[in-house]
């Protein structure tokens, strides 16, 4: 499959192996459906962030904007796997740890909320065991990618859609971007439409609504991304989009999955640009950065190099990067914005949802307190589901 403009394009030859793939997806759901697998909860609050596709949805800027929006009331945690980290096992970050340590994800959160803990472990409920072991006072936990993986039970489940691509339009994979059935969207409490124009307009609102066809149990949410002002990753200050000029030559240097969101938001701003683009998660190499070096010194001036934060991470101690590259590179720091005033019930939602379920206020119940909560559970969820339907 592949996006050309705003349709998303099925190799239909590539359908079969998708049927193939999809029964096996199917089977392991159903494991879990019927207790062969097991989904464990705990007792901390536990929130999950992720998709059902294959590619970059805006996982990162979705958990740091709930990192931003709880850290100040409760003390967080965020577990990552650690995707493509040098290491194995259970780590939680400090101020020594290093990126190919921990993973490039993990490392940005770090670097922007470094007292916030920050730990990765390939197996969430290891993970969650040792946080929670580790630290009596933990309030929540953020799990990072990790819709797909059903061993955790999360209280708040929250699945990103990439406005772009759809999951209703879709297919599994390999013929699409589907890394299970559309049906795996069900167990979303919460679905938010990302990367949306800042120009949606109110139809397109009522037609994707309609289209996703969400239970009464879930809420949905649109969202945009946001750019703040350029960043040094070496030296000098920083600038604001609004600073490039007209004449101003910039490469748009990407190791992410999806970097065509970017190329639209970055055209209004110059007509001089140049996408040089890797792979998610690329370890750049000697090759690669000599390409870049030349690259750049091929433009005219005035000429600058934009990159992604996550890139970032992995640029800052390559070597070889020439001296006109190092004083010329920035990077674009990236935020979700909510569409439609929906912003506060997103956030006293999440927040309600915490303040519920601390594991503290848990901690200091009597038996008696938890089997009164017991049977009063389902008329919880009924005020919850009312609530978020306002």
């Amino acid at each position: 499959m592949r996006v050309e403009g705003d349709f998303i394009v099925i190799n239909k030859w590539l359908l079969p192996l998708s049927w193939l793939y999809g029964i096996g997806v199917k089977l392991r759901n159903m494991a879990f459906e019927i207790g062969i697998l097991k989904s464990r909860s705990f007792d901390v609050p536990v929130i999950s962030v992720g998709n059902i596709t294959v590619g970059g949805t805006g996982k990162t800027p979705h958990v740091e904007y709930l990192v931003k929006h709880l850290k100040d009331l409760f003390h967080v945690a965020v577990l990552s796997r650690g995707y493509k980290r040098k290491s194995k096992g259970f780590i939680i970050a400090d101020a020594e740890t290093t990126m190919p340590e921990i993973g490039d994800e993990p490392y940005q959160m770090k670097q922007k909320f470094p007292g916030v803990t920050v730990a990765v472990d390939k197996s969430r409920c290891h993970g969650i065991e040792e946080l929670t072991s580790n630290d009596k006072s933990l309030d929540v936990i953020l799990l990072d990618d990790a819709f797909q993986h059903r061993y955790v039970k999360p209280g708040v489940n929250i699945l990103l859609v990439d406005y772009h691509r759809l999951v209703i339009y879709d297919t599994l994979l390999p013929a699409g971007r589907l890394r299970e059935p559309l049906s795996g969207k069900d167990r979303a409490d919460i679905v938010i439409i990302t990367k949306c124009p800042k120009d949606l307009k109110p139809m397109e609102y009522r037609v994707i609504t309609k289209a996703m066809k969400l239970y009464a149990y879930q809420s949905l949410y649109f969202t945009t991304l946001k750019y703040d002002d350029l960043q040094p990753i070496f030296e000098g200050e920083a600038r604001p989009l609004s600073s490039l000029q007209a004449n101003e030559q910039v490469l748009l240097l990407t190791g992410i999955a999806s970097p065509e969101q970017i190329i639209h938001d970055l055209k209004p701003y110059t007509k001089n640009l140049t996408s040089l683009s890797f792979a998610d998660h690329h370890q750049f190499k000697k090759k690669d950065i000599k390409l870049i070096n030349e690259t750049f010194e091929q433009l005219p001036q005035p000429r600058c190099i934009i990159t992604t934060e996550k890139d970032a991470t992995r640029l800052h101690d390559a070597e070889g990067l020439s001296e006109e590259v190092r004083k010329n590179i920035y990077t674009l720091p990236v935020s979700i914005h909510f569409m439609l005033d929906q912003e506060d019930t997103f956030n006293k939602y999440i927040i309600g949802y915490v303040r519920k379920n601390s594991r503290n206020s848990i901690l200091v119940k009597t038996k008696d307190d938890h089997k009164s909560k017991d049977s009063n559970h389902t008329g919880n969820r009924s005020r919850t589901i009312s609530f978020r339907n306002n």
